[in-house]
C-alpha cells in the first residue's frame, strides 16, 4: 500500500520508468552549484571535492543517512560528475553474494563512485569484502575450499564509496567507522522546495505557473523534494486536462484533493493512523505494533514512511510509553484529548 502513496518519499515504479525521459534526467542537479538545500553538507562536500581534485585523488568515502527522498542518490551522481567519473548505483538487498560486489569493484576506474543504497541491509558475507576495499583498495577472494583453498588478492583503483541508509543505527560500528564523511540529511525548508519546483517547472516547459501554486505544492510536500516533484507532475496533468493549462493555488488544491492530500500534505494513511490512535486508544499512549495491527499495516512502513512527517509537524509524540497524539494533532482530526492527556501539553 505504501508504495502507491503519492506522498510516499520512496521511489515508485512509474518514476523509475520515466527516467528515460530527457526532462526527468535534466531535473536532477549535475553540479554542487545546482544542488538546492542541505547547505552544511554541500559545503563539506565542496571542500572535500576541491581538495581531492587538487591532489588528483579519489574523494573520501561518504555516509549519508536520513529519511528517503532527500537526495542521497542525486548527491552520488553529483559527486561523480564533479570528479569527472562514473557512478555505479546499487542497493544492499541487490548484493546477495560477494561476487555481485566484486564484479562491480573490479570494473571501476580511478575516482569512480560506488553508491550503495540501504547499506544497513547488506549481507554480512558481502560487508566483509567492503572493509579491505575501502581501506586498502583490495579484495581478498577465496577460491576453492578445504585443503585446496587459496586466497587471491585483487588490487582496486582508487574509488569513492558512498553509502546511504534510512536507519543508521542498524549499521555495524566496523562499517560506520570507515567513512571519512558522515552526514544526516534534514528535511527541506519551504523556500528550498519552492526553488526546486521553480527550476523543475522551467525544465518541464511549464509556463505561467503562479508563485502561489509553487507555495501550495511546497506546503504539501512534507519537506521532501521527491514528493514535491511528484506532486508537480500530478498538478501539471490536472491543469492540462481540467483547468485549460491554468496553474494557480486553487488548481493545486483541486488536483491534490483528488489525490486525497490535504493542505498539510497528509493523505488517507496518515489520517487513518491518527484516527486509530484517537478513536481506539483514546489518544495514546499506544505501541507501534498495536497501531500496525489495527491498520493491518507493516510496523516498519508506519515507522519509516508515516511517523517521520507526523513527528516533524508535531501531530504525534513518541514517548517511552508509546505513541501519543499531541493537542495539535488531535485538533486536526476533530478529536478532543482526555483532560489528563491535555495536561501533558500545557
Amino acid at each position: 500500500m505504501a508504495k502507491e502513496r503519492i506522498v510516499s518519499p520512496t521511489a515508485q515504479t512509474r518514476e523509475a520508468e520515466s527516467d528515460v525521459d530527457t526532462h526527468t534526467l535534466e531535473i536532477r542537479p549535475r553540479s554542487m552549484r545546482e544542488y538546492v538545500g542541505q547547505r552544511a553538507l554541500v559545503e563539506r562536500l565542496s571542500i572535500a571535492l576541491e581538495a581531492s581534485k587538487s591532489r588528483g585523488e579519489a574523494m573520501e568515502h561518504v555516509l549519508l543517512h536520513g529519511p528517503p527522498g532527500l537526495g542521497k542518490t542525486t548527491l552520488a551522481h553529483v559527486i561523480a560528475a564533479e570528479m569527472g567519473s562514473r557512478a555505479f548505483v546499487t542497493s544492499g538487498p541487490a548484493l546477495t553474494k560477494a561476487g555481485d560486489l566484486v564484479g562491480t569493484l573490479t570494473k571501476m576506474e580511478e575516482r569512480d563512485v560506488l553508491f550503495i543504497d540501504e547499506i544497513h541491509r547488506l549481507p554480512a558475507s558481502v560487508e566483509e569484502y567492503i572493509y579491505p576495499a575501502m581501506e586498502d583498495r583490495r579484495i581478498d577472494f577465496t577460491l576453492d575450499s578445504g585443503m585446496h583453498a587459496r586466497i587471491v588478492t585483487i588490487a582496486l583503483k582508487p574509488f569513492t564509496f558512498i553509502g546511504a541508509t534510512t536507519r543508521a543505527g542498524l549499521l555495524t560500528q566496523a562499517l560506520r567507522s570507515r567513512f571519512g564523511i558522515a552526514h544526516h540529511l534534514e528535511f527541506y525548508t519551504h523556500e528550498d522546495l519552492v526553488s526546486i519546483l521553480t527550476r523543475a517547472a522551467g525544465i518541464l516547459g511549464m509556463r505561467g505557473v503562479s508563485t502561489e501554486a509553487f507555495d501550495a505544492i511546497a506546503s504539501r510536500s512534507r519537506g521532501t523534494p521527491r514528493i514535491a516533484l511528484r506532486l508537480l507532475r500530478r498538478v501539471r496533468d490536472y491543469s492540462e486536462v481540467r483547468a485549460a493549462g491554468r496553474m494557480d493555488a486553487p488548481v493545486v488544491a483541486s488536483a491534490l484533493r483528488l489525490e486525497g492530500i490535504d493542505d498539510q500534505g497528509l493523505d488517507e494513511l496518515d489520517r487513518k493512523y491518527m484516527r486509530a490512535v484517537a478513536d481506539i486508544y483514546d489518544g495514546g499512549p499506544v505501541g507501534l505494533e498495536a497501531i500496525a495491527a489495527t491498520l493491518a499495516e507493516d510496523s516498519g512502513t508506519l515507522e519509516d514512511l508515516v511517523e517521520p512527517y507526523l513527528l516533524q509537524i508535531g501531530y504525534v509524540a513518541r514517548t517511552r510509553q508509546g505513541r501519543r497524539l499531541t493537542r495539535q494533532g488531535a485538533e486536526s482530526i476533530g478529536f478532543t484529548l482526555p483532560a489528563a492527556q491535555n495536561q501533558l501539553f500545557d
